[in-house]
């Protein structure tokens, strides 16, 4: 074993470093919940844009802004991590990074003039590339921290942890500003404070709970070189892999595939609430409950995912959960304009319904159940997949490249989303290209193989 395979399990991994690394997906994903999926970004189409179809293209190029950033610099900066060792203090500096960005997002006031709805949305992109990149680093932890036979597990109960942060999130938003006449610290509903203190919220949360993590979780072993040093090697490191990406054959499909897929199954978790609140007019409430049954049924879906992971194998999971999604995806494609599944005529909302009244909704509503029960496994088994795949030796590096995976065509399925919901005057024919990108990525992923590749670490 090399030296720097021995400085992976140096530090030890105790059961509360186990526990503090699944916190660290508790810590992050409110972020995801509140900001860029249920509350915030169907709020800033709605209110900050006022209009719900410019509002889904203006939120389409925000992430693909974040995506192209994250896909030219994640792989360099996870391999300049493995040149250096330590983890935590990139997660920290991300993490602060996101933090701040988050909380400024409590000045998305309604009906903003261009300069504010520019601001917004260059915090929403700096936000998002701030915690994708701790995320990164988080991740290339995970081979250090548990043998092959466990990852599904940890994976799993962490992804799930998160979810369940998640929900929590949400109910918090429902119960303490959201259902309340007079919300939590007196905040203003006419002013939409309601909807903009997840900014902060999400902000304070993250910043509290990544603790158990920085303080428990067993680092990496410094190699001793300095930053300049570490950042020279690494990047040396990283154009060496990619230019014997032909070496890791089976890895480098499994990359590409993932970043297929995983595009589309970013995109209908990320405008999954838009399309709700543009079709069926949801507020808050029922976003929130929407976002509820999703992440419940998510957690479900990881905490199993995980037990299925380490018996059945990662690829078997991602097929299943992959093929899931894309059916999901169909029948959500399919609600609209008083119809479901395409052939039938439902009822749709209108303006004095009672909450959840109609059929389209109903429909839209179990079809969720099953998007957060396949969604969960999707993710976990993804991120076990990889760790099982590459040599442990390597796992910053290719994780930076995982998070390539994840971002290289993340820019593309919501700038398509925009361009097509623009183009068409629809968000029914906008969301429907992520079936474009989730049965092109299952395709591909069927060709890889569940083996890890030994090679000596690149010079």
């Amino acid at each position: 074993m090399s030296d720097t395979a021995n400085q992976l399990t140096a530090g030890g991994s105790t059961r509360a470093g186990r526990f503090g690394w699944a916190m660290f997906d508790w810590a992050n994903q409110p972020y995801f919940t509140v900001v860029t999926t249920f509350i915030f970004a169907p709020y800033f189409t709605s209110h900050v844009v006022g209009d719900p179809i410019l509002g889904q293209s203006y939120w389409g190029y925000t992430q693909a802004a974040a995506g192209i950033v994250i896909a030219v610099l994640a792989p360099f900066l996870g391999a300049i991590a493995d040149a250096g060792g330590p983890r935590k203090p990139w997660i920290t500096i991300f993490a602060v990074i996101c933090i701040v960005a988050s909380a400024g997002l409590w000045f998305a006031t309604p009906a903003a003039d261009a300069t504010l709805l520019v601001t917004v949305m260059v915090l929403v992109v700096i936000g998002t590339i701030g915690i994708e990149f701790s995320i990164v680093f988080n991740n290339a932890m995970l081979p250090s921290l548990v043998g092959d036979d466990k990852m599904g597990n940890l994976s799993g109960f962490a992804w799930g942890l998160g979810y369940v942060g998640g929900l929590i999130a949400l109910l918090v938003v429902l119960a303490g500003f959201s259902l309340p006449e007079v919300p939590l610290f007196g905040l203003d509903k006419s002013a939409h404070e309601h909807d903009r203190m997840v900014g902060p919220m999400s902000a304070i949360w993250f910043a509290i709970f990544i603790l158990p993590m920085l303080i428990y979780t067993p680092d990496i072993v410094t190699t001793g070189l300095d930053r300049r040093a570490a950042i020279g090697q690494g990047i040396r490191t990283l154009l060496g892999t990619l230019r014997r990406l032909p070496r890791y054959r089976n890895v480098a499909l499994y990359l590409v595939s993932r970043m297929i897929y995983y595009d589309g199954q970013s995109a209908i978790f990320a405008f999954g609430g838009v399309y709700a609140a543009g079709i069926f007019g949801w507020g808050t409430t029922e976003l929130g409950l929407f976002g509820i049954i999703i992440l419940v049924f998510a957690a479900i879906g990881c905490f199993a995912g995980g037990w299925l992971d380490d018996r059945i194998g990662s690829k078997p999971t991602i097929v299943v959960a992959v093929s899931g999604l894309f059916f999901c995806t169909l029948a959500v494609v399919s609600i609209g304009d008083g119809q479901a599944l395409f052939f039938f005529t439902v009822s749709m909302p209108t303006a004095d319904s009672a909450l959840f009244a109609s059929t389209a909704e109903r429909i839209f509503l179990v079809v969720s159940i099953f998007l957060g029960i396949f969604g969960g496994p999707a993710q976990s088994a993804s991120r076990t997949l990889l760790a099982r795949l590459v040599p442990r030796q390597s796992a910053g590096r290719f994780f930076g490249l995982y998070a390539l995976s994840g971002k290289a065509t993340s820019f593309m399925a919501p700038l398509a989303i925009g361009v097509m919901t623009a183009m068409f005057d629809s968000q029914r024919v906008g969301i429907a290209i992520i079936l474009v990108f989730l049965g092109v990525g299952l395709l591909l992923f069927l060709g890889v193989r569940e083996e890890r590749t030994e090679e000596p670490e690149l010079p």
